[in-house]
């Protein structure tokens, strides 16, 4: 019987050791991968953050775009995982905590300021507050022209808690773009691109607001 791929065998070790925060089925597909890592600037020296890599898809992606420019951070809660990433891409700084504590993280690792957050936290996870904590710490620490995107799971749309993160997402900024559907992936999935955030101030965002 072949061996499994190291991605896999990383990915299915984190699965048994902490079922509770790990979302996904699989690692993200190549092509979902490639949609969320758009979003990243192709010339300058962009300041790119990567919450939830997993064991590395949307960061091969996100390496590929930067092709050695601007500062790639990468927030992994799995300490297994962030060993994994450590072996697979040198180049990534990859931090060990909770994307819930994103402010403390920042000011620890001189990260004033960043053009691109990509998400591939599993939001149907993370209860409400929480999520509410991530997207607005996110918001704040955008550059003028910066931008965050995620994905979520075509089959789970219409379920409570992702109609509440969609909500969220328009509560938290003006500029809310849904894309196609990702069919090569398991599930297939759309992807969110959020730009342009509201006044957010810390700790405290507003609870109720319709999608923008």
């Amino acid at each position: 019987m072949p061996l499994l791929p190291p991605h896999l065998v990383a990915f299915l070790a984190a699965v048994l050791r902490s079922p509770a925060t790990v979302g996904a089925v699989a690692p993200s597909s190549p092509q979902l991968a490639a949609r969320l890592a758009a979003v990243v600037p192709r010339i300058g020296e962009p300041v790119v953050v990567e919450l939830g890599p997993g064991t590395g898809s949307v960061t091969t992606a996100i390496e590929h775009r930067l092709a050695g420019r601007g500062r790639h951070v990468a927030v992994e809660i799995d300490p297994g995982l962030a060993r994994y990433l450590r072996t697979q891409h040198a180049g990534v700084e990859v931090l060990v905590g909770d994307a819930a504590e994103l402010p403390r993280l920042f000011a620890e690792h001189q990260i004033p300021a960043v053009d691109v957050v990509v998400s591939g936290l599993p939001w149907s996870l993370i209860d409400i507050d929480a999520q509410r904590a991530i997207v607005a710490a996110t918001a704040r620490s955008l550059r003028p022209g910066g931008c965050f995107t995620t994905f979520a799971y075509v089959h789970a749309l219409s379920m409570t808690r992702a109609c509440q993160f969609r909500a969220l997402l328009g509560e938290i900024f003006f500029e809310v773009l849904t894309t196609r559907t990702v069919w090569w992936n398991l599930p297939p999935a759309v992807t969110y691109v959020c730009r342009r955030p509201r006044a957010v101030q810390s700790g405290a965002v507003g609870r109720a607001g319709a999608a923008g």
